[in-house]
């Protein structure tokens, strides 16, 4: 009996940790799609096999197509100094009442009903201006730096690797962008 006991609760401890570990990271609260919308810089990422081929100068311009989609272009520059863009859409995630939980897709657009063509871009922090961002996923995978300017202060981007570090996010699998530290 004791040891049924023993598992029961060592269980119940195993569920809850992995629960607190896999639940949604809050996002910025009061996001402002309209506000968000320009061009923007990368800071710093955790690498992704979408942005392998990039070696210098990547950014993102976001313009809003309705009160629910944005119009998306990536570009950077790859090894040979090839500008290469990638067109893509954004839209209000429908599952969530949050304008800071977003999903992006870049394949063809005949391929949006599919839910896996499309992936969370939620905005995790961002200063009262809309010049540095936190931008992330829910599972932790995907995580950015995102500045109006091609740099940012030293102690602004310590401080938003701790708030990554607080959701959960491993900061140490950041690398740093095009952009710079200052």
């Amino acid at each position: 009996m004791a040891l049924r006991v023993a598992i029961f609760a060592l269980s119940l401890l195993c569920l809850c940790e992995t629960s607190i570990a896999l639940s949604d990271p809050e996002t910025e609260s009061d996001f402002s799609l309209s506000r968000y919308m320009g061009t923007w810089y990368q800071i710093a990422f955790i690498p992704n096999r979408f942005q392998a081929f990039c070696v210098s100068e990547p950014s993102a311009q976001y313009s809003l197509v309705n009160s629910k989609r944005i119009k998306i272009v990536n570009s950077c520059r790859d090894r040979d100094g090839v500008l290469r863009r990638a067109h893509g859409q954004g839209r209000l995630n429908k599952k969530y009442d949050d304008p800071a939980r977003l999903e992006v897709r870049f394949a063809p657009a005949w391929l949006s009903f599919l839910s896996a063509v499309w992936g969370d871009y939620w905005v995790l922090e961002i200063d009262s201006d809309y010049s540095i961002v936190l931008v992330g996923s829910p599972d932790r995978k995907y995580l950015w730096v995102l500045a109006r300017n091609e740099s940012i202060p030293k102690d602004i981007y310590r401080d938003l690797l701790l708030v990554a570090q607080e959701k959960g996010f491993n900061p140490s699998l950041m690398v740093a962008g095009d952009g710079s530290v200052d």
